[in-house]
């Protein structure tokens, strides 16, 4: 019994040989010798293995609220330049397939004695408030969307990812539901067996995990290494790396350097143009508009429009009066 558990802690911590298949062809045993050499990756990871391994009684295999609360801290507190490698790693045998669906620790996190409805899971999932939030993450960021390349709702893979990496820890809990390599499968634990008439909404509700298209797309970008070239079709205007000319105001009180304002909001336009974005009403852009129509009187806060004829004939015609009664005096 004790070298069995000593060999599953090995398999899982990554530091033994794989007995079946090679470190060089398996990725998921790769991900976890990467999360080895970073120092919270390896803590939190070893605390909820063992903690989801830690039998309570014979009739108990583990406590189930630990290992959820134990997961929770990985995933949220863990890069996921780390925790993605584990649970989203590429496989071609059964081998690594296997280890990557052992990720979450299922015997305890994921998998019951019996599977209950889905639509009861989801009322349980409902009652907590972050389980909630989580789920309406996952279907707003989830959700098939057959006006994008990827199925996904603005090509966001990334943000697909996010959210199944999210309820991990809480009762819904998905996991692959085989080992099969080939055939990306994730669901809650649960059916929608005794649904009654709501079978059609519970069936609605699982298909949203075992037959999600964006989520097996991103799942297998992801393992690929493809997801990197995959971008919104019409990024918008916060993809633009411009100033934050939004920080300062637009005449700030204090003006000393005339041409400081300038500068950023020349920059600011001239990354618009080059990038060919439309205008909307932020800050930034409704500048643009006003750098062709103002200047900025160096030494003061006023604005002035180069139209404005008559205020800067104004001084002119100061010193042609001053200069009459200065002739008077001397005569």
């Amino acid at each position: 019994m004790i070298l069995a558990n000593a060999f599953c802690l090995l398999f899982f911590l990554g530091t033994g040989a794989d007995p079946v298949v090679s470190a060089k062809s398996n990725h998921c045993l790769d991900a976890a010798k990467a999360c080895n050499l970073n120092d919270n990756c390896k803590k939190l990871r070893s605390s909820y293995i063992s903690i989801c391994n830690r039998e309570i009684s014979p009739t108990e295999r583990c406590n189930r609220r630990k290992c959820h609360k134990a997961l929770r801290q990985f995933f949220d507190r863990v890069p996921s330049e780390y925790t993605y490698r584990m649970l989203f790693c590429s496989c071609q045998d059964q081998a690594c397939a296997e280890r990557r669906r052992q990720t979450i620790l299922p015997s305890c996190s994921y998998e019951d004695k019996e599977k209950p409805n889905c639509l009861d899971l989801r009322g349980v999932c409902r009652t907590d408030h972050l389980c909630r939030s989580r789920l309406a993450d996952f279907h707003a960021n989830c959700r098939a969307s057959y006006q994008t390349v990827t199925s996904c709702p603005a090509d966001n893979y990334q943000a697909c990812l996010g959210s199944y990496a999210g309820m991990i820890g809480f009762d819904m809990t998905p996991n692959y539901v085989d080992s099969s390599p080939t055939g990306i499968v994730v669901s809650p634990w649960c059916s929608c067996r005794g649904s009654g008439n709501m079978e059609e909404e519970c069936e609605k509700f699982l298909r949203d995990f075992t037959e999600n298209p964006c989520l097996r797309n991103a799942i297998q970008a992801f393992g690929n290494g493809t997801d990197v070239n995959v971008s919104p079709k019409g990024p918008s205007f916060q993809a633009t790396q411009a100033p934050r000319v939004e920080k300062t105001p637009s005449l700030p009180d204090d003006l000393s350097d005339s041409t400081s304002l300038g500068t950023s909001v020349i920059t600011t336009c001239t990354s618009v143009q080059e990038q060919g974005l439309k205008a909307n009403n932020s800050k930034e852009l409704s500048m643009c508009f006003t750098e062709l129509t103002t200047n900025i009187i160096p030494g003061s806060n006023k604005v002035i429009k180069p139209n404005s004829g008559p205020s800067r004939a104004r001084p002119s015609a100061a010193l042609t009066v001053l200069s009459v009664l200065m002739l008077k005096l001397a005569l």
